[in-house]
């Protein structure tokens, strides 16, 4: 099994699962600020040039998302998904509301502010992308009241992801209004199997040492 990643990326939400399932894997870093994303070797992994990227024989998954349910299903002995077919509704649930109604705000906060060049850059939707996260994290945070984790007693693959998204979500000053989704991230980030923060991501790509 090999994973194909840049440490600061969604990428992040594949390693984690990795780590917390505690299985053997090989990793790969495709640098995207060298461009590696768009060489015709990664291209062949995947055509759209995006990490992260998970080949398991002669399964090439993509997407994030997709690659923590299949990882999550291949080892049901973790129960990082629920058996109950009302559990796991909840669990894709909450997976598909952090991947739209979270995230999505945050990449275009994210591509407006630092992806694309500066004349393409619109501050006006900006504005717009934060009001949007800051309305579904009113809801996010409204759910999680008095819940250890996102669904059941027991952490799941929707806690990964999310953790991930709200590190996302701190690192542009989005929890400031939010405490108990900030706290809840950074319990989830006190695994032991954690992978490093974004931030520490940046840092190391920085050191040169990605």
């Amino acid at each position: 099994m090999k994973l194909f990643e840049f440490c600061p990326t969604r990428s992040i939400r594949v390693r984690w699962t990795l780590q917390e399932l505690e299985i053997d894997f090989d990793a790969a870093t495709v640098n995207l600020i060298a461009g590696e994303h768009r060489q015709p070797a990664f291209l062949k992994i995947n055509p759209a040039g995006k990490v992260p990227a998970l080949v398991d024989g002669d399964l090439v998954l993509t997407e994030s998302v997709a690659i923590v349910l299949y990882l999550a299903d291949k080892y049901p002995d973790k129960k990082f998904v629920p058996a109950d077919p009302e559990q796991r509704a909840q669990l894709n649930r909450w997976l598909l509301f952090t991947a739209t109604e979270l995230e999505q705000p945050l990449w275009r906060i994210t591509r407006h502010t630092n992806l694309y060049p500066e004349a393409k850059r619109l501050p006006g939707d900006v504005a717009l992308a934060r009001e949007e996260f800051t309305a579904m994290a009113g809801v996010l945070d409204e759910h999680m009241h008095g819940r250890p984790f996102v669904t059941g007693n027991t952490v799941t693959v929707a806690d990964f992801v999310l953790a991930y998204t709200l590190d996302w979500a701190n690192e542009v000053k989005l929890l400031d209004g939010f405490p108990p989704l900030r706290a809840y991230m950074e319990r989830m980030y006190a695994r032991p199997h954690a992978p490093l923060r974004i931030a520490e991501a940046f840092a190391r790509i920085q050191a040169g040492r990605a």
